[in-house]
């Protein structure tokens, strides 16, 4: 079988591959398992990161190979087959780009799993990919990771060059003051941190921030009009209803949603728009908060709903958004990768069960905050925070 092309089209991937930052999912990833999977949204860098691995690994031309399973070579042939002649001319590590265009992807994953254990393959796939496939079992063979867009420390990496480490939520909440007065002695945070709620989450946005919208909205349309129809059959006649939903999502946020009146407004019967809004969150697309995450339901309505990042409030707004959403929804995203958050009446946000957290700007006060042991106040436009106020760009340095 010949390979010729798709090793041209690898080489060629790799050559304009960006070297201006490795992620900091790179690090946390064991390159040594044989079956590893990565998902995450359109866009949030998972091709990158997986051509930088593969400059990293510094094979011979003919033990790695780059292959998108949207390449029109799988018309005609499967990954099975790919497997096997690849490891047949002495290939090592396979890494297949957006598994979740490619139909079997999943019990074909098992069977190079199983038939082939010399190669070792890397693929991607949504947000919306079910690395546990139940019918292919997979759960008990891939290990599973989940990228999001960049983080605050990231985007400083990339428009300043300052390299600062990841820290724990742990560390942050003990030694905030301390973190933030080194931090702040190489670089300004808050000269940057609004470019970056508005643009700076996706890393295409270093190709033209002029286009960095449109970019977005290609973005939006990709998952509305393929992915959630791919993996979970979103009828095609109400890809205009969800837009509506994200449109009141993102200009009334944050959303507490009255289901019976929303149902009638776009037309979606109830349990069917409870699903969305579930299909919705899992694509990130938005962040679905509980008060109890424990004791939910597929067809429970959440609490509240909000966008999944701050550059999407400015991208489906027609008016600037509100500033109090948008640092919710940074606040949220930052620390929701790593973190269970429930939405509490006493503040704003309940994290791990443990700790609660106000957020407003400079001079919020901690009334709200006053009977609860492990409480905080999360403020904007603030520098460097004292005792138990913490700026909020500090939180865009948990990952």
């Amino acid at each position: 079988m010949e390979l010729n092309s798709l090793f041209e089209k690898s080489a060629r991937k790799l050559v304009h591959a960006s070297a201006a930052i490795t992620r900091s999912l790179m690090g946390e990833i064991d390159w040594n398992q044989r079956l590893i999977g990565i998902k995450g949204a359109r866009g949030v860098g998972k091709t990158t990161l997986m051509l930088q691995r593969l400059q990293q690994q510094d094979l011979p031309p003919n033990k790695a190979l780059y292959a998108s399973c949207d390449n029109i070579w799988f018309s005609s042939n499967t990954l099975v087959d790919l497997a096997e002649t690849f490891m047949k001319q002495g290939g090592h590590t396979l890494f297949l780009d957006e598994v979740h265009k490619y139909p079997n992807w999943a019990q074909e994953l098992k069977n190079i799993y199983d038939d082939l254990p010399e190669l070792r393959v890397v693929f991607t796939g949504s947000s919306l990919l079910e690395i546990l496939n139940a019918r292919a079992d997979l759960s008990r063979r891939a290990i599973s990771y989940t990228m999001q867009g960049l983080s605050f420390r990231e985007y400083l990496a990339l428009e300043s060059g300052a390299q600062f480490p990841a820290i724990t939520l742990n560390q942050l909440l003990k030694n905030h003051h301390e973190l933030a007065s080194d931090i702040t002695k190489q670089i300004r945070p808050l000269e940057h941190f609004q470019a970056y709620l508005e643009h700076g989450y996706f890393p295409f946005y270093r190709e033209s921030i002029q286009l960095y919208s449109s970019r977005l909205d290609e973005v939006l349309s990709m998952m509305l009009h393929i992915e959630l129809p791919l993996l979970r059959n979103l009828e095609s006649s109400y890809i205009h209803k969800i837009k509506q939903l994200l449109q009141i999502i993102a200009e009334s946020a944050p959303f507490i949603p009255n289901i019976s009146k929303l149902s009638e407004r776009i037309g979606i019967n109830r349990n069917t728009l409870i699903s969305y809004l579930l299909y919705l969150h899992e694509a990130g697309l938005t962040r679905n908060l509980f008060k109890d995450v424990k004791g939910i339901t597929r067809l429970q309505k959440p609490d509240k709903i909000y966008l999944d990042n701050p550059n999407f409030y400015f991208s489906l707004n027609l008016s600037p958004p509100n500033i109090g959403h948008v640092r919710e929804c940074f606040f949220l995203n930052q620390l929701g990768y790593r973190h269970q958050i429930e939405f509490i009446t006493d503040g704003d946000f309940l994290v791990s069960r443990k700790w609660q957290f106000e957020l407003g700007g400079k001079s919020k006060s901690a009334k709200q905050l006053q009977k609860a042991p492990n409480g905080f106040v999360v403020a904007d436009d603030l520098e460097i925070g004292h005792q138990n106020r913490i700026p909020l760009w500090l939180f865009g340095f948990l990952y």
